[in-house]
């Protein structure tokens, strides 16, 4: 994920082309510990919802949205939209290009334990990407055998194209995505 993320950023500068939002890339740490990484920097930068209500911080309401890949080297098959209806038409615009890198789904529904929860819980708009598993969950992923040979480089290559678009396109709309209701506290 962090490589993609990395080459993500590197297509959108080579590109030249302009970007009318500020885009942040992030590299958090303690994701398998409880998303400390993520957690402490949305606290940080956005704000925090607890039994008080959602207090939030001045840059929360210039977020737009926030991306994440954490499922190892498989291909992007689509996105999660984490149940944010007024998203998923922009999304399934969105990936239509995207098809001929296997690009298909916007999926309604959501997907939990990893970063992007830390944005989805304080109402920011924060999306997963679906990817093919691979050898996530079995002897590789998450362990000691999840070396560099075990990346897969054509599927990094797409999903990077895949990111930037999202980014790019985010950062170039005319308004921020679309915020679903809050009703989560982390």
């Amino acid at each position: 994920g962090s490589a993609v993320m990395l080459e993500a950023m590197r297509i959108l500068e080579a590109t030249g082309l302009p970007l009318r939002r500020t885009v942040r890339l992030a590299l958090w740490t303690g994701e398998e510990q409880g998303l400390l990484g993520s957690r402490a920097y949305v606290r940080e930068h956005f704000g925090v919802s607890d039994s008080s209500g959602l207090r939030t911080r001045p840059e929360y309401e210039k977020f737009s949205a926030y991306y994440n890949m954490d499922n190892g080297s498989g291909a992007m098959r689509g996105v999660w939209a984490q149940g944010n209806d007024a998203v998923r038409p922009i999304f399934q615009q969105w990936i239509e290009p995207l098809r001929d890198l296997g690009m298909r789904v916007t999926s309604i529904r959501n997907t939990g334990s990893t970063d992007h929860v830390a944005f989805d819980a304080i109402g920011l708009p924060g999306f997963q990407f679906i990817q093919d598993p691979l050898e996530y969950g079995t002897f590789t992923h998450h362990s000691n055998q999840d070396q560099f040979d075990r990346l897969q480089e054509d599927d990094l290559k797409k999903n990077a194209v895949i990111v930037g678009s999202f980014v790019y396109l985010t950062a170039n709309r005319e308004e921020k995505l679309p915020r679903k209701p809050m009703t989560v506290t982390p």
